[in-house]
């Protein structure tokens, strides 16, 4: 049974840090590209940062996150994590886990909330 299951949300003061884990398992997670997206209330699903599956290409990150977020893999512990600091108001949204890849349907999590407020 395939799973990807987020982590570490909550709410923070603007100017803090999270760090956010998604848990794979039931399928090969090694293999697959995996994505941090988030949506916002009344917003489309917004793509925040892409790790491909050996991690050895540089991740890809949105412009609105680049310099503040950082995702990373462990494909021993099948975990994939996206840090996050100096967080403002405009990140506040549900971030959802992905995984993806040519030759097989997309993976995704239910997501978990983040909220950046004082």
């Amino acid at each position: 049974q395939v799973q990807l299951v987020e982590s570490g949300g909550g709410l923070v003061q603007p100017g803090g840090s999270l760090r956010l884990s998604c848990a794979a398992s039931g399928f090969a997670f090694s293999t697959y590209t995996m994505t941090w997206y988030r949506q916002a209330p009344g917003k489309e699903r917004e793509l925040v940062a892409t790790i491909l599956s050996d991690g050895t290409v540089p991740p890809v990150y949105a412009n609105s996150v680049k310099g503040r977020f950082t995702i990373s893999r462990d494909n021993v512990k099948n975990m994939v994590y996206l840090q996050m600091n100096n967080l403002t108001r405009n990140d506040t949204a549900v971030y959802i886990c992905n995984a993806g890849k040519r030759s097989a349907p997309p993976h995704w999590g239910q997501g978990t909330q983040v909220t950046v407020s004082s």
